[in-house]
Order: C-alpha cells, then sequence, then structure tokens
C-alpha cells in the first residue's frame, strides 16, 4: 500500500513540477503515473549499472556526476514515454532536483515512526 502511495505522490510532484518548469511537459495525470512507474524502475534497474560503469568519473568530480546520471535517467524515461517532454539536459538536471526535493517532502509525510 505505501508503494502504491509513494507513486501517486511521485505523480503528483511530477504534474506540479510540469507547472513550474517550462521546458518539462506532461500530457495529463495518467502520463504523471506512468512517469513515475518509469523512473522508479529506471532508478531501480538502470541507475545501478550506470553508477557502477561511471565510479571513477563519479569519484574525480565528488559525486557531482551522479546529476548526470539523474539527468540520463530521465532523458531515457522522457524518450520512453509518449506523453512526457523534458527538453536538454540542464532541465533535466534541475528536474530531478526538484522531484528530489518534492519526493523527500512527500515521502516525510507517509513516515509511520511516530514515537
Amino acid at each position: 500500500m505505501k508503494f502504491i502511495l509513494r507513486i501517486l505522490l511521485s505523480a503528483i510532484a511530477v504534474i506540479i513540477l510540469s507547472y513550474l518548469l517550462p521546458h518539462v511537459t506532461v500530457d495529463n495525470y495518467y502520463t504523471a503515473i506512468i512517469v513515475a512507474i518509469v523512473l522508479s524502475l529506471l532508478n531501480f534497474i538502470v541507475k545501478p549499472i550506470l553508477v557502477i560503469l561511471t565510479l571513477p568519473v563519479t569519484i574525480l568530480t565528488l559525486g557531482l556526476f551522479l546529476l548526470i546520471i539523474n539527468a540520463i535517467i530521465i532523458l531515457l524515461a522522457s524518450n520512453l514515454i509518449d506523453g512526457f517532454r523534458v527538453d536538454g539536459v540542464l532541465w533535466a538536471i534541475l528536474f530531478s532536483l526538484c522531484l528530489s526535493f518534492l519526493q523527500s517532502i512527500f515521502f516525510s509525510l507517509l513516515n509511520d515512526d511516530k514515537q
């Protein structure tokens, strides 16, 4: 149940960012849910492979290359999904940073560890 809530909150974050960022477009709410699912799958499957393959560059840049890896994941999702478009690497980096920020806020609302 928590996974479904995380996907829906991620979809809401994608919709909010599509309104805020001019070069990021999402056609409808259904597309935003698909974007959230595809991004979670790509982060689960493709991102670890890219991190391992680019480990020397990531170490040399003190971890800043992970921003490029996140942008690659978002651009890959943009190519896979018809109703989702991100225009360029810089917009993908900005989208990635803002999405991470919004997700951290939204996911903190799901925290059940109230003591």
